[in-house]
């Protein structure tokens, strides 16, 4: 149960959130289809992108941080695995060169805000806009098309059949349960991870009890970074196209899907399962959407007032504790 997170009560709530998801759309006459292995098989893979972005934002928001970078480093991160094959160079490398690109944004953000003492938000925002600047100066400000071959295998990652068991799903998606079962063990059975949460519940408690905080913040935005290059990775290989102009706004699906997983922006708690669900949540209000054929600014209103719910349900969960 360590792995799952530590509020059992408030994993039930949000495993009852997705119930309560699909028990509105069907009250609201949603095809059948919504119901459907396919469907679910569908939804889990829309979830990998927002889903494995979310796990490096679990770590930040546990410390107490944030980063609206990570919509530019998800483009970035897919230009640079373009440009990699569409030079010659082999899958390995691309997906190497795209999760180090990440990386390198990830430590670039930690040293902002350790050295220079510039609060995350700030640091973040101005990364955001670099990492953008870069992907399109990579790419020339178009799309970067490597060649059918060279991406053969990475551009089957998001595949699925449609009549296959539920549990046969897109690599992508092991892709992603995979890393958040590594940064589960590395949240609730590492040193690095115990410091996390010490970071994040009370900065300075932590610096008088000897945990190297400027070290770990670092170490936690770079990791975070790497796991947002293997989310632009992964987006390369579902677009088969070096995109500088894609991710827009993915940075807001990615906290939302945090905080709806119990992560409080307040610091000191946060989950991985629960911000996996919460990604899953946030796909599948979109698919719903999409299936009431509802127009783009109706979908836009309602993840918008879902964000605004889990901040404020967050909010109210910290002030609740305090007093």
């Amino acid at each position: 149960m360590k792995l799952l997170g530590k509020s059992p009560a408030l994993l039930f709530g949000q495993f009852a959130g997705v119930a309560f998801i699909y028990l509105i759309f069907f009250s609201m006459g949603v095809s059948e289809a919504f119901f459907t292995v396919y469907t679910t098989k569908m939804v889990l893979a829309q979830t990998v992108i927002v889903g494995v972005g979310a796990l490096g934002m679990t770590l930040i928001i546990i410390s107490g941080g944030i980063d609206l970078s990570v919509g530019s480093v998800i483009a970035l991160s897919c230009v640079t695995t373009a440009l990699v094959l569409k030079g010659g160079g082999s899958i390995p490398t691309a997906v190497a060169v795209g999760t180090l690109t990440g990386a390198a944004v990830g430590l670039l953000n930690g040293m902002l805000i350790v050295s220079l003492k510039i609060v995350p938000f700030i640091a973040t925002l101005g990364t955001l806009g670099i990492a953008r600047g870069l992907a399109k100066i990579f790419s020339n400000e178009r799309t970067v098309n490597p060649s059918l071959e060279s991406i053969r295998g990475l551009s089957e990652v998001m595949a699925f059949e449609r009549d296959t068991p539920i549990w046969d799903l897109p690599p992508g998606v092991w892709v992603m349960f995979g890393l958040g079962l590594l940064v589960a063990v590395i949240l609730h059975f590492t040193v690095f991870g115990r410091f996390t949460f010490a970071i994040g519940s009370n900065e300075p408690t932590a610096r008088l009890c000897g945990v190297p905080v400027s070290l770990c913040k670092i170490g936690l935005y770079t990791l975070s970074g790497a796991l947002t290059g293997v989310s632009g990775v992964l987006l390369f290989g579902q677009l088969t196209i070096g995109d500088p102009t894609t991710a827009v706004g993915k940075e807001l699906d990615i906290i939302a899907a945090t905080v709806i997983g119990g992560g409080s922006l307040s610091g000191g708690q946060g989950s991985v399962l629960g911000s996996l669900i919460g990604a899953f949540i946030m796909s599948l209000l979109r698919n719903g959407c999409l299936m009431m054929e509802w127009p783009n600014p109706i979908q836009e209103i309602v993840i918008g007032a879902i964000i605004i719910f889990a901040v404020a349900l967050d909010q109210f969960r910290h002030r609740r504790g305090v007093d």
